[in-house]
């Protein structure tokens, strides 16, 4: 005589076309069918003449589990029927469960079937192609603050995730609290993807961003996709690569992009104003990036707007040259950005008529080479990381009339007259303008400041470091 079976089945999200061969065959040899009667319609083709089909009712799973355990230890093959992957968010864990608890010498074999999500996504594209995890937003079982806990891991560790009862008429806040943190992990422009009745009549499959995303257009039958930093939608489709056209093509990410990216992510999830326009977010993160200093949080002061009118001005031409007030501050700031806009970059501290210059109006060398450079480069960019003379000469001369520059970045470091400097850069309201008040500063934070401006448009994909 066999030994008394139970099949825990997953017949798919819906389709009988999404139901699996090895899950047929279990529901061909079972004596009884045990489930939500919904589902019946999907397997009766498959049922062998006289197999009995018990009805639970909804919410029913451990009465469900009794009556599996009590047919077979009375000789009958079961197989008990749920939606989707019987052992995600379904039958099996409480049926194994259940086992050890009767002490029962019944035999339980699980037969995976397509998953809500599994099909949610085909129908997507191919949005769980990397790491991935999944999260069910019902507290009926689990304590929100460990669903909260985890909504955080997954986004902070970058995952692909998918998340099931996103919401129902009891639970309508829970998915705004998740796009809540996952916000403060990734881009707005993260993609997400939703279905609602995959495999089912009435499917809907709708392709948005994270920061685009309306919860009240969610219902229980809705299952989510949500992208990692390297998601992206191309024709119609959500993809997340999984690398085979990025080690050698254009796209290919470095090492040190890598760092970087991650780094951002971190800071983003520790700065205290994640509400910040996206420019003066930009700017901010990589200045603490460049620093590991919070309190650049206070004491970096970006005008509105200032890093997308720049980036603007030099992505049309309208701005070409960059001048810096010392050497170092030149070094730091990428080349294969200032290539990719045709941008030059002049420091005049090494010319010959600087030394002469300052020798002759007994000046700092700084100030005489922002003297030559306005009138050289008067609508450059001109950006201090060392010399606070030489920014207190630049405001003089445009309050003159005698330079007009497109944009100044000030931070100089140190203790005389830096403080002061900054006060007059601040007095040139009609210029955009990048400020690091107080003493704090240096040629390395000016750099990058200029190279957060020149990769403007790599922020609202979070992605820094493609000149890196």
């Amino acid at each position: 005589m066999s030994k008394p079976k139970i099949f825990v089945a997953g017949i798919g999200p819906g389709s009988p076309a999404d139901i699996t061969p090895a899950v047929l065959e279990a529901v061909r040899q079972s004596d009884v069918i045990i489930g939500y009667k919904y589902y019946f319609q999907f397997v009766e083709p498959y049922l062998k003449p006289g197999t009995e089909c018990i009805d639970t009712g909804m919410k029913k799973e451990r009465e469900r589990a009794v009556q599996a355990f009590e047919q077979a230890e009375a000789g009958h093959t079961v197989c008990m029927i749920s939606s989707g992957d019987a052992g995600i968010y379904g039958m099996a864990p409480l049926v194994m469960e259940m086992r050890l608890e009767r002490g029962s010498d019944v035999e339980v074999e699980v037969r995976p079937g397509i998953s809500a999500f599994h099909k949610a996504a085909s129908l997507l594209g191919a949005p769980v192609g990397h790491d991935f995890c999944v999260i069910s937003l019902s507290d009926l079982m689990t304590p929100w603050e460990t669903i909260d806990r985890r909504i955080k891991a997954a986004a902070e560790a970058d995952f692909v995730t998918a998340v099931y009862n996103p919401r129902s008429g009891e639970r309508f806040w829970q998915l705004y609290r998740l796009q809540e943190i996952f916000l403060q992990y990734r881009a707005a422009s993260t993609p997400v993807g939703y279905v609602r009745q995959a495999g089912r009549d009435g499917e809907t499959v709708t392709l948005t961003t994270l920061g685009e995303l309306d919860p009240e257009q969610i219902d229980m039958f809705t299952v989510i996709l949500i992208g990692n930093s390297q998601s992206y939608i191309a024709d119609g489709h959500f993809i997340t690569p999984r690398g085979y056209y990025r080690e050698n093509g254009e796209k290919a990410q470095k090492p040190g992009q890598e760092i970087m990216i991650e780094s951002f992510r971190t800071i983003l999830g520790e700065i205290g104003n994640k509400d910040l326009p996206l420019g003066n977010l930009w700017a901010l993160l990589h200045a603490i990036h460049t620093t590991a200093d919070f309190d650049m949080e206070n004491i970096l002061k970006v005008d509105d707007g200032a890093v997308e009118t720049l980036y603007k001005a030099f992505a049309e031409g309208r701005i070409d040259t960059i001048i810096t007030d010392v050497m170092m501050a030149a070094a730091g700031i990428r080349k294969g950005a200032l290539q990719r806009l045709g941008v030059q970059v002049k420091c005049y501290l090494s010319d010959q008529r600087t030394a002469e210059l300052a020798a002759e109006k007994g000046i700092t060398r700084t100030q005489a080479g922002i003297r030559l450079a306005t009138e050289e480069h008067p609508g450059a960019l001109y950006v201090f990381g060392n010399a606070p003379t030489a920014l207190m000469e630049l405001c003089t001369l445009t309050r003159r009339g005698a330079a007009h520059p497109a944009g100044i970045i000030a931070a100089p470091v140190g203790f005389v007259h830096v403080k002061e400097s900054k006060h007059m850069a601040k007095a040139l309201r009609n210029i955009p303008k990048i400020i690091v008040d107080g003493r704090k500063g240096g040629s390395n934070l000016a750099a990058t400041l200029v190279n957060a401006i020149l990769c403007f448009d790599d922020a609202d994909c979070l992605k820094p470091g493609r000149d890196v």
